[in-house]
């Protein structure tokens, strides 16, 4: 079956949807998108903090090894197992920024495409796509085929 050159129904702007509204949804989308790299920055602050967290247990060994108890001690005591902010550890932050903000974010953002496109995603890049891409050249298709 021959590739339809266009892009899928899902990736089509409804009926009387304006360009200042596929423009302000894309924007939307864009700012989520920060947001989801800032959540994968803040999973690599959460899994860095509690490597450096356990590789304390070898620093602490080490100086009581090489004959200096009394920083071994201050050490464990002061900064092994230690909040990285007042009441919390990183798994209770990325908790909190999950369950309050993002899941937030993300409800807006599916809402306002539910009210909007009827939940379509990332229209304006697929419209973006249509005005760039050179119809008929390899590479350049709207859509993967059906055998792909």
């Amino acid at each position: 079956m021959a590739q339809q050159d266009g892009p899928d129904e899902r990736h089509r702007r409804p009926p009387d949807v304006s360009d200042d509204t596929v423009a302000a949804l894309g924007k939307l989308s864009e700012a989520l998108e920060c947001v989801e790299r800032a959540r994968g920055h803040l999973y690599s602050l959460h899994q860095l903090i509690g490597h450096a967290d356990l590789m304390l247990d070898d620093a602490v060994e080490m100086f009581r090894d090489a004959g200096h108890p009394e920083i071994a001690e201050r050490i464990h005591t002061r900064l092994l197992g230690r909040n990285v902010i007042a009441g919390r550890w990183t798994f209770q932050i990325v908790e909190d920024f999950d369950d309050g903000y993002y899941a937030l974010f993300r409800e807006l953002d599916r809402y306002a495409r539910d009210q909007l496109v009827g939940g379509r995603r990332h229209l304006y890049e697929a419209e973006m796509k249509e005005r760039r891409r050179t119809r008929g050249l390899p590479g350049h298709e709207a859509r993967p085929s059906d055998g792909d």
